[in-house]
């Protein structure tokens, strides 16, 4: 029986250093329905493996130049899961168990029938298949756990959408430009990316590009070779190439000189890196993620920001709201952080009262969820009790101020009482803090301005 050939036929790469051999195992395959490739020697065969990806190898033991025990070892580097079969005329036990050891899926003996070898190549096919289905289900898995367990805090509207927008690209290979201001998170959703992504299970490299001067941050970046300026003794591998199959997340990339910037476009562009005083470039399959808190359009128009490279690395784009834009999200993200700090501190979570929490909800957090985080920690430690007061925050966070009456803060359900202190506010403002001539505009008496305003605590407007 034969099979037709179809789109996604097993690529069997057949190396023997005898054509005749290899003509003959290239017809049979072909009419078996699946996709064969010769290499004559295994020389050939390990030169080929890394350009074709083969489902299967099928390999001669005794060869002049390259063994196939050495085609199997170069075979099991390129891609571990590959089925190799080993063919050899002169069969021992001893070289039986050695092709076994060494991760052979079979091992036959030449001369063989036909259809003994079909069938072998049919069960590889089998075993590769569900090998790549495993691993699918097993990434799949990897990431529900993570999107359960891992997934960056918030209930917001706006901090959702975000999330759904991270795990609609993270499955891609596609750059994402990230944007929002300092300490809204965004070192955590490009972690989030990464581990919902297929490179997982490797690296992931950070670098804060406004941290480093120009001559460090490439030397970081790309990599130099020894004696390539003073101080390198030694060859250094740079990050683009430790994040080789993983991912790399470009901190601040709007810091960037326009000279790092152009070599940064060649690496998206061409994949390839040039360490630092060397002549040849070094083949680079790297995810990249980069964030900025500036506006880099308007960087493009002063000219300190190169717009091809915009271009490059705003494939995906995702703005990150600031902290006052998603209050809703304030109480959830108190909870977490004092939860890990009772983690870290071996000792019972401390919970925020009413008025520390409100104190929370009014502040304006021109830091984000940085200084939250920061926030808290400070009041856990001054915070004799279990139970975190209001004067445990910092000053600048409970110091009553006067609300504005525009505000980039998303609106919440107001109360009826913050209603009339806005609109007591409003006519106060508007007639210079007089509060007699407000009473009179508010139609209430003075005293009961003042009684209002004594409620409020806000004597002094």
């Amino acid at each position: 029986m034969t099979y037709a050939l179809s789109d996604d036929a097993p690529r069997v790469l057949i190396v023997d250093d005898e054509t005749s051999i290899l003509d003959s195992l290239r017809i049979l395959l072909k009419t078996e329905g699946f996709v064969p490739f010769t290499a004559h020697g295994g020389r050939q065969g390990v030169e080929q493996l890394q350009e074709l990806r083969p489902d299967i190898v099928l390999t001669d033991v005794r060869m002049p130049d390259v063994s196939g025990v050495q085609v199997l070892s170069a075979a099991r580097q390129v891609d571990p899961d590959v089925p190799v079969i080993l063919m050899t005329a002169q069969a021992t036990l001893q070289s039986a168990v050695q092709a076994v050891n060494e991760g052979a899926f079979y091992y036959i003996q030449k001369p063989f029938r036909n259809d003994e070898l079909v069938a072998i190549l049919r069960r590889a096919a089998e075993h590769r298949k569900l090998r790549a289905e495993n691993q699918v289900l097993k990434q799949e898995i990897r990431r529900r756990e993570r999107n359960a367990s891992q997934r960056p805090i918030g209930r917001s509207k706006s901090w959702l959408e975000v999330l759904r927008l991270a795990e609609t690209v993270a499955p891609t290979d596609s750059t994402v430009l990230i944007t929002g201001e300092s300490g809204t998170g965004k070192e955590v959703v490009a972690r989030y990316i990464h581990d919902l992504s297929a490179r997982t299970d490797n690296g992931f490299m950070s670098i804060n590009c406004g941290a480093l001067p120009e001559s460090l941050l490439e030397s970081e970046l790309f990599g130099h070779v020894k004696g390539s300026f003073t101080g390198a003794v030694k060859d250094k591998t740079g990050l683009f190439a430790a994040a080789n199959h993983g991912t790399f997340f470009l901190d601040e990339i709007g810091e960037t000189t326009p000279s790092t910037q152009v070599k940064l476009l060649r690496a998206l562009q061409q994949r390839e890196v040039i360490p630092v005083g060397a002549t040849e470039s070094v083949s680079v399959d790297t995810r990249v993620l980069a964030a900025t808190n500036r506006d880099l359009e308007e960087e493009i128009k002063r000219g300190g920001f190169r717009a091809d490279l915009f271009y490059r690395l705003n494939v995906i784009a995702v703005h990150l709201p600031p902290l006052r834009q998603r209050a809703d999200d304030i109480p959830v993200l108190a909870e977490s952080f004092l939860a890990r700090s009772a983690t870290l501190r071996h000792e019972e979570q401390k919970v925020l009262n009413e008025g520390a929490l409100d104190a929370l909800m009014a502040y304006g957090w021109p830091g984000n969820v940085r200084e939250l985080e920061n926030a808290l920690e400070r009041a856990v430690i001054l915070c004799s009790g279990n139970t975190i007061s209001a004067d445990a925050l910092p000053e600048r966070v409970t110091a009553r101020r006067a609300e504005p009456l525009v505000s980039e803060r998303a609106p919440v359900s107001p109360t009826l009482e913050a209603i009339e202190r806005a609109y007591i506010q409003w006519v106060l403002q508007n007639e210079g803090g007089n509060k007699s001539r407000a009473a009179d505009m508010l139609g209430i008496d003075p005293s009961t301005l003042y009684r209002k305003l004594a409620r409020y605590g806000d004597a002094a407007l």
